[in-house]
């Protein structure tokens, strides 16, 4: 086999939400770029994650609207349904976006390579074709993989990881979900309302640990009301096969209960994609966890070599991975870049209700000793929410007692993900909640609990 060796300004490693944005900007810079992906562009968020994930959300909720057009005097027969419809619509949304970053790849003249890569040392790259790149700075953005679970052994049959449900055409009778973070809880929203039996379980004593506990509180509320069985301070410890499924041994306060079920899915976390990348070689340091060692513009411990997204030690979100692939370009090219600022970070969880939030929770500010005050609007008295029947959340708004500055916001109810970027705004832009509160909403709209939320900080709340 015929060996070549290639020269570009910039080499990408791995081509998810951080690697081609990365690519992107730097051509846009005026750089010569290759992008490096051993499996299809977009990575796990595209192909396997984010994308595949709304659309069998998105056509969940259809789903289940359609139960209630009886009460609009509108009788559906759903005996004909077929997941194997809904999975297709879902691996179409993928490929379609896919193709559009191949698009955007030849747009902006950027080299891609299918293979597999491995650093050789600084500015060198093996691929698994006999070629090699050289590179005079490098961007690594392999990714990440689900974790497993001692025990649980992920083989895709009876036990799945993320992309193993995503991969379903066909859906199980029951199917029980270690872990209830963002990843179990949406996919506990999308099988029940297809009407699978879900059990839902977490170690934690709530659902979303990482989330604001009235929101979970919320969130639970509603799923137990769906019929879906919720395990909180629960752990799956042990299985054996039961017919064609399982039956699973689960602890909960010291006692042992059993469970049986068609498949598993594991939600438990990621972990990085940083094993056999050659990283000793190159002289990349990273922690005991497998993460990437990087410094504020994502400079690893080996000069001119970079790593964004799920690598490194920040949250595992493709928002994230975006705008650390332009700050790692920037500090590239020698354009100054404001450092990622975690509080404006906004977290999303698609379940119905949604959950969305950023900066300052209660409990952290405790710990901390930050002084906070609180406030609340819920969405049974907004007129949006009532008429469009989807009156369960809040928001809920942590800012400074003394001058009214937001600390933090959670939203949890129908469209929070859409609307957590007005408060995202207004803190970025140090906006002041009064501020907000004077802003004329359209009416009626699910934006004015935000505007309520913001009045109850000087305790002028109007509709509650």
């Amino acid at each position: 086999m015929s060996t070549e060796e290639l020269g570009f300004d910039l080499a990408v490693v791995g081509a998810g939400p951080g690697g081609y944005v990365a690519a992107i900007r730097a051509a846009q810079r005026g750089r010569s770029v290759c992008l490096i992906e051993r499996d299809e562009l977009g990575g796990v968020c595209l192909n396997w994650g984010c994308i595949p994930s709304k659309s069998l959300i998105d056509q969940a909720a259809s789903y289940e609207k359609v139960a209630s057009f009886e009460s609009y005097g509108l009788k559906v027969d759903r005996t004909g349904f077929r997941y194997a419809d809904v999975h297709a619509r879902s691996r179409k949304a993928a490929s379609t976006l896919s193709n559009g970053v191949l698009a955007l790849m030849k747009k902006n003249g950027i080299h891609v390579i299918k293979a597999s890569a491995k650093l050789d040392g600084p500015g060198s790259i093996s691929l698994s074709n006999g070629d090699t790149v050289t590179a005079k700075d490098i961007i690594l953005a392999t990714g990440s993989s689900a974790s497993t679970l001692p025990g649980f052994e992920i083989d895709e049959s009876r036990i799945l990881s993320s992309t193993g449900i995503l991969d379903l055409d066909t859906l199980p009778k029951s199917l029980a979900i270690i872990g209830a973070g963002a990843v179990g809880c949406e996919f506990a929203y999308v099988m029940n309302a297809f009407g699978v039996k879900v059990t839902l379980m977490e170690v934690e004593d709530h659902l979303l640990p990482s989330a604001d506990r009235d929101s979970s509180k919320v969130v639970e509320r509603a799923f137990i009301g769906a019929g879906i069985d919720v395990l909180t301070g629960t752990r799956a410890v042990g299985w054996v096969p039961k017919g064609r499924g399982l039956e699973l041994t689960l602890a909960e306060s010291g006692e042992e209960t059993r469970l049986v079920c068609e498949k598993v899915l594991i939600a438990t976390g990621r972990i990085p994609n940083s094993g056999g990348l050659g990283l000793d070689t190159a002289g990349v340091d990273c922690d005991r966890r497998g993460y990437v060692r990087v410094g504020p513009d994502y400079l690893t411990t080996a000069p001119n070599i970079y790593a964004i997204g799920d690598l490194v030690e920040t949250p595992a979100l493709a928002h994230v991975a975006f705008k650390e692939a332009e700050i790692a370009v920037d500090a590239i090219v020698g354009r100054n870049s404001e450092p990622l600022d975690l509080t404006l970070i906004p977290s999303v969880v698609y379940c119905e209700p949604q959950v969305a939030s950023f900066g300052l929770r209660e409990d952290r500010a405790i710990a901390q000793g930050t002084r906070f005050r609180v406030d609340t609007f819920p969405f049974f008295g907004n007129g949006k929410a009532v008429t469009i029947g989807m009156s369960q959340g809040q928001v809920k708004l942590l800012t400074d007692p003394d001058s009214g500055e937001i600390l933090g916001a959670h939203i949890v109810g129908h469209n929070a993900t859409e609307l957590i970027h007005e408060l995202l705004l207004a803190r970025a832009s140090e906006t002041l909640a009064s501020d907000l509160a004077s802003i004329v909403h359209a009416h009626p709209t699910l934006s004015e609990a935000i505007m309520e939320a913001a009045a109850s900080v000087d305790g002028q709340p109007i509709h509650i």
